[in-house]
């Protein structure tokens, strides 16, 4: 998710875990400031909300997502190479599917690398048909003489086994896309659906602090030096992609897909991130696209996300000129618009990253969520609900936050508190999920890294 931050976190061979008193910041429309005012339940205009636990005993979970099939599953997919089974409210005993050994060797303390992300065909019931993001180990070669690529990003698809719903067939993998990756880090992961039927990808921009790192290229932005989310020509990373998983081979580009027929490359949806982990679609409404983007030291970011949109980085953090020979300092000046003529587009929500030299930044890594559109909680309809990974480098401290969607402008927000947890939630928050009713879903571990069996899963309710 994060560079300096995570990079220095992998070494850690110890985590303390505790418990911090409940801050929270105010967001109001038009301005970006943060404060340190308690909130008040009647806020979101409802009873206090809670957590219920699901299913425990996961590694590092990232995700939840039921089939549409009606049969009422919930899948969660583990970072370490496996998806898990919810089944009329139990953890079935065996995966769904296990892929460990086609993946990379993950670093247990920290690794962005692993099963990142899962998402069904949306007619999965007549065709068995689902997808993984996973990094498998690297080709030969690599993004400069004498550096190794470190990963190789994989797009795939799978197909449930006839014979038992509960198994799915491990012949029967199809590999959709692979590109390599120079760094450990800013992997994305993320894969979903859209409305229009076509695969959403999520890809990081590569890795390494500030962008000055063996695989990043030049950009059109000269004085901030390399950013591949800034080229649209030479490969995938800090990209959102788009793909027809349903016609070429093994995949075609959409037609409205802004770069298709073009030299630049034609999978590309939106661009301009440094590291989109998390996105969803909103069940309702407009169905708009909301990418959560992991931010360097000053701001992490929200996007509403639109077909061709250039979402700033590197040449911005959030709403601030990104400045690569110190990212601790803003750039005087930079463009609003990239070489094409495309504006800059603007975050929906800022929050400000824990190593903010003001002093009250508020998270390691902002994690996407979803709007909520189920019925457990009366007056969240329409509201989106993300997270933070934790609120410091040294506490498992995760955050939950709510927010008003108002259109491409800035979006209020805030903090709220969950009945059964005094001050943060007291583990790392890892992903979100939500099931075919649009309840929402949140994943949880107590370690950082990629060990242990302290991952969980809760269903966001109202308190009784």
């Amino acid at each position: 998710m994060r560079s300096d931050f995570y990079l220095w976190l992998s070494v850690r061979t110890k985590w303390a875990s505790s418990f911090l008193l409940t801050t929270c910041i105010a967001f109001f429309v038009g301005a970006l400031f943060s404060g340190c005012n308690k909130d008040d339940d009647d806020d979101t205009g409802i009873a206090t909300p809670d957590l219920s636990l699901i299913a425990d005993n996961f590694v590092a979970p990232l995700g939840v997502i039921e089939s549409p099939d009606q049969s009422k599953r919930l899948f969660v997919f583990d970072q370490t190479g496996k998806v898990w089974i919810i089944k009329k409210g139990a953890k079935l005993g065996n995966p769904f599917i296990d892929i460990s050994g086609k993946m990379v060797s993950l670093n247990p303390q920290y690794d962005e690398r692993g099963l990142l992300g899962m998402a069904f065909h949306p007619s999965y019931q007549t065709n068995g048909k689902f997808y993984l993001f996973y990094t498998a180990p690297p080709r030969p070669g690599g993004p400069a003489p004498g550096v190794n690529w470190n990963n190789l990003t994989r797009i795939s698809e799978f197909k449930a086994s006839f014979s038992n719903p509960d198994v799915a067939d491990m012949s029967s993998e199809r590999i959709l896309l692979e590109a390599d990756h120079p760094q450990m880090n800013h992997d994305g992961g993320t894969i979903a659906f859209g409305p229009d039927g076509y695969l959403y990808i999520g890809i990081g921009d590569g890795g390494g602090s500030d962008d000055n790192a063996p695989g990043h290229v030049a950009v059109w932005y000269g004085v901030n030096a390399g950013g591949n989310a800034q080229n649209v020509h030479a490969n995938l990373m800090g990209k959102i992609l788009r793909i027809d998983v349903d016609n070429g081979n093994p995949y075609a580009i959409p037609q409205d897909n802004p770069f298709a027929g073009t030299t630049a490359q034609g999978e590309i949806y939106a661009y301009g991130f440094r590291n989109p982990y998390r996105f969803s679609f909103d069940m309702g409404g407009t169905k708009q696209l909301l990418v959560g983007d992991a931010g360097q030291k000053l701001w992490e970011e929200i996007n509403m996300v639109v077909k061709g949109g250039n979402y700033g980085w590197n040449v911005r953090e959030g709403t601030i000129c990104f400045n690569t020979d110190s990212n601790l300092l803003i750039r005087p000046g930079c463009p609003s618009v990239d070489s094409l003529g495309n504006p800059l587009v603007n975050p929906v929500i800022q929050l400000k990253n824990f190593a903010h030299p003001d002093g009250d930044g508020m998270a390691t890594v902002i994690v996407g969520g979803n709007v909520y559109r189920g019925n457990s909680i009366p007056g969240w309809q329409g509201r989106y609900i993300f997270g933070t990974f934790s609120r410091d480098d040294q506490n498992a401290n995760g955050e939950l936050f709510i927010s008003s969607p108002a259109g491409a402008g800035s979006w209020s927000y805030q903090e709220f508190s969950l009945k059964s947890f005094s001050g943060s939630l007291g583990q790392y928050v890892k992903g979100f999920g939500q099931d075919l009713d649009g309840e929402v879903y949140v994943t949880t571990a107590a370690i950082a890294g990629v060990s242990g069996s302290t991952g969980k899963v809760y269903k966001l309710v109202s308190a009784p």
